[in-house]
């Protein structure tokens, strides 16, 4: 299933996970129907739970865990479907994926063994398919998340062109040890734009990266605000939308817009952001929040304009003033020159 030919080109046409939220009480996953195509994956029944929507553990370094899962084909026609882990990842739009098959896995991808990288399952049939996590005993403790899929590739509509349609259930692991949650605010940064009008303000943008710097699944809550020279002319942020669910390691940026931001010339853009931990029945616990801050300018240049040109008429008028009145004493003192020239050039010579 994984080898397709050289001249092929995988379309993914469809990642759908069990990621706590699945369908049916049974953490039941359905795929996408099409040419009576549609199976269904769902955790198995065991010592773990009966209803579980993903698999969740909590296990030290070296410890072994065996688990299955449940493969019903709701078609009339058999398939023949690929079984393989992957390492999980958050997308830029915020979702949970697995990386594609082939792809490399560090992680869950790696601990997992299937017991089989294929099962035919005929038209109504349901199988278990078994499989084995096993902890390195060096894995570093924290947070690690993946998923086990399952996979049909089928032929497009287009010639040298397959789809693969996968289905998977998501695997979160807690390895034990010393847990460090953290989160870091990076390239924080302020802009301001404002309009023609200099009295009327305008609007702030800022941006910042939020990195978690530590080993367990973090989200967090943020505020952010804007204000002028020692703290005047505040400006507060609206509600900002809380980050993904972030595994270690990953980033999200942010871009936050204030309105009403004064002109106050240079800027200060704060923002608090308080980690927020998730264990693995969903709870939420807060840490100490982090607060960083950025400058930039808010600069009124209409009315800089008009004060410059205010400057320069209050400069220039009495030079000009000056200079128009030494123009004219010149003008008069040329002309009573000419006279007196005329006046002499006039007088009768002595004989």
């Amino acid at each position: 299933m994984k080898a397709l030919a050289s001249n092929s080109v995988r379309i993914f046409l469809a990642l759908l996970l069990a990621l706590g939220f699945g369908l049916g009480s049974a953490g039941l996953a359905q795929a996408a129907s099409g040419d009576d195509v549609t199976w269904t994956v769902r955790t198995a029944s065991n010592a773990f739970g009966a209803e579980r929507t993903s698999y969740n553990y909590t296990v030290n370094p070296g410890a072994k865990i065996e688990d299955a899962i449940v493969i019903a084909n709701r078609g009339g026609a058999a398939l023949d479907l690929g079984v393989y882990a992957a390492d999980g990842y958050t997308t830029e739009s915020g979702q949970f994926d697995l990386v594609v098959g082939g792809a490399t896995s560090v992680g869950i991808g790696v601990w997992v063994k299937d017991s089989t990288e294929s099962v035919t399952v005929g038209p109504g049939q349901t199988v278990e398919i078994p499989f084995t996590l096993t902890v390195p005993q060096n894995a570093t403790p924290g947070d690690y998340a993946g998923g086990i899929v399952t996979s049909l590739v089928q032929p497009g509509d287009t010639n040298g062109i397959n789809v693969d349609r996968r289905l998977g259930i998501r695997i979160a692991l807690r390895v034990g040890g010393d847990l460090r949650p953290s989160l870091a605010i990076e390239g924080q940064r302020v802009d301001w734009s404002g309009g023609l009008n200099p009295f009327a303000g305008g609007d702030a943008t800022m941006s910042y990266t939020i990195h978690n710097t530590g080993n367990a699944v973090l989200s967090a809550q943020q505020t952010a605000a804007v204000t002028g020279p020692f703290g005047w002319l505040r400006s507060e942020a609206g509600a900002i939308e809380a980050p993904p669910q972030l595994l270690p390691g990953e980033s999200w940026k942010v871009t936050v817009p204030v309105h009403g931001v004064a002109a106050a010339v240079w800027l200060a853009a704060t923002t608090t952001v308080t980690p927020v931990v998730i264990d693995a029945s969903g709870s939420m616990t807060n840490l100490a929040p982090i607060v960083s801050t950025a400058n930039g300018w808010a600069v009124p240049w209409t009315l800089l304009a008009i004060v410059a040109a205010l400057v320069a008429l209050v400069i220039l008028t009495p030079r000009l003033r000056k200079r128009r009145r030494m123009q004219q004493q010149a003008r008069e003192d040329a002309r009573v020159r000419e006279a007196i020239e005329k006046a002499l050039g006039a007088t009768p010579t002595a004989s």
